[in-house]
């Protein structure tokens, strides 16, 4: 018998009034595996993601995760099954730290109440001693350890687009939805943002969904990549086959 995929999504649906965000896409993620959503502005990437986390709920359709049904669920439910994500617009506390920006991934795994947390003795206070040492090790894996105590809206956007991404890791997910992670990025900014993906990827046993309209980064980093046009899957394959797939270039470049 076959292992049963990390992901599967069968025949999903989604629409707006109407109008189909989604249209019986079908794709599967293994494990261990880093796939690439691509597809121009408008092609139902962000509404893909947003029915993985629980945001959206399709019309119709299965998205089975370690064979659990998610469709329906909550986003919170989700993410307490192993599903986290970075978003394509910043969503971190300018005023607090880096630590503290990463201990909010850390919130769903923490079983002390507000009570006990605020009076912070005994069980509350070796549990979040435990965690923030956690988060100490997600930032030096990441290089922000340097920035100590600083307020995380004074640093610079590729660093904060690292916190991001280290708040996802906190959750302790097994699959990391990652939102356009390299967008708005100079080239040192992207280089280091591609390093550090492939790095949490070997060595802290994560599969990786990621969407990006940087065609040169998907291609350098994927092992497949899926794309997307008018909310249909147009085409699916390792990098090399889907830039030349006659779909793909019509709907990039405009050819017939």
């Amino acid at each position: 018998m076959a292992e049963r995929s990390l992901l599967s999504v069968s025949a999903t649906t989604l629409e707006f009034g109407g109008v189909s965000a989604l249209l019986d896409v079908d794709f599967e993620v293994e494990s261990g595996e880093l796939l690439a959503v691509i597809g121009p502005n408008g092609a139902g990437k962000t509404s893909l993601f947003n029915c993985l986390n629980g945001v959206y709920t399709p019309r119709h359709g299965s998205i089975l995760f370690e064979g659990i049904e998610l469709v329906g669920k909550r986003p919170a439910r989700i993410a307490n099954l192993g599903i986290a994500r970075t978003f394509q617009n910043l969503a971190l506390f300018a005023n607090l730290d880096v630590i503290d920006n990463l201990m909010l991934g850390r919130h769903h795994l923490m079983k002390t109440g507000l009570a006990a947390g605020a009076i912070w003795v005994g069980r509350a206070k070796r549990e979040e001693i435990a965690n923030r040492l956690i988060c100490k090790d997600i930032a030096e894996f990441l290089d922000l350890d340097q920035f100590g105590s600083t307020p995380v809206g004074l640093l610079p956007y590729g660093i904060q687009k690292r916190i991001e991404l280290g708040r996802a890791m906190a959750m302790e997910p097994t699959l990391l939805l990652l939102d356009e992670p390299v967008a708005g990025m100079n080239l040192e900014e992207r280089n280091t943002m591609t390093a550090l993906i492939q790095q949490v990827r070997a060595e802290r046993d994560m599969a990786i969904l990621l969407v990006e309209h940087d065609v040169d980064f998907v291609m350098a980093i994927a092992d497949r990549v899926l794309v997307l046009n008018f909310g249909r899957v147009i085409a699916t394959g390792t990098p090399d086959v889907v830039t030349v797939h006659p779909e793909v270039v019509a709907a990039y470049l405009g050819a017939g």
